[in-house]
Formats: C-alpha cells, sequence, structure tokens
C-alpha cells in the first residue's frame, strides 16, 4: 500500500523519483524500490515522508483513506469509561472557560 500512496503524492506534486531522492536526501532507487514494493521504507523515511506530504503515517501505510488523519494541532482528552454522558455538555462549557481565561490572561 505505502508504494501505491507514495506513488500517488510525488506524481500529485509534479516531482519525477530523483526530484524527490534531492529534497529528502533519499536514493532515486530507494524511491523506485518502495513505490514498487520491493522493500519498505524504515520508520524514519515514514516520518519524512508523512511530513514532506503533509498526510498520516496511517494514510502512507493504508490504515486510513484519509490523508490528514492526524494534526499536531488537535489534542484528544480520553474520557473514563463511566463518565456521564449528560455531562459532556457541562465539561465543554469548562473547557471553554478554561481557553477564555487563559486567553485572556495573556
Amino acid at each position: 500500500m505505502i508504494g501505491e500512496r507514495l506513488y500517488d503524492l510525488r506524481k500529485d506534486k509534479g516531482l519525477s523519483q530523483d526530484e524527490l531522492g534531492e529534497l529528502l536526501n533519499i536514493n532515486k532507487h530507494s524511491i523506485s524500490s518502495y513505490e514498487r514494493g520491493r522493500s519498505e521504507p524504515p520508520d524514519e523515511i515514514k516520518i519524512m515522508l508523512a511530513e514532506f506530504f503533509n498526510v498520516s503515517v496511517d494514510y502512507l501505510l493504508g490504515v486510513t483513506d484519509i490523508p490528514n488523519a492526524y494534526s499536531k494541532e488537535f489534542h484528544m482528552v480520553k474520557l473514563p469509561k463511566n463518565f456521564p454522558a449528560c455531562e459532556e455538555a457541562e465539561l465543554k462549557k469548562y473547557i471553554a472557560y478554561l481557553t477564555y481565561k487563559h486567553k485572556k490572561d495573556k
């Protein structure tokens, strides 16, 4: 899957394998090998490719079809299992209050 995604992303940017290799300091033959599925890039290269193309590693791997499934700007808070659903609205109000308070203090 990563090979197909990498090929499509590279083509969408209008880059040759040589150009992408130069931009990321990766050997052109490695890129060709990744695209053809002959080898899989190491995790470090996957992260570099995801950052370069502004997609998630999950997208590159085929876990999701949403290219920007993850953003460093997005934060999640896991609620306890037994958190009452009826209190979610109150929690959102409190979050809004804390955000307002923080902006006001600056």
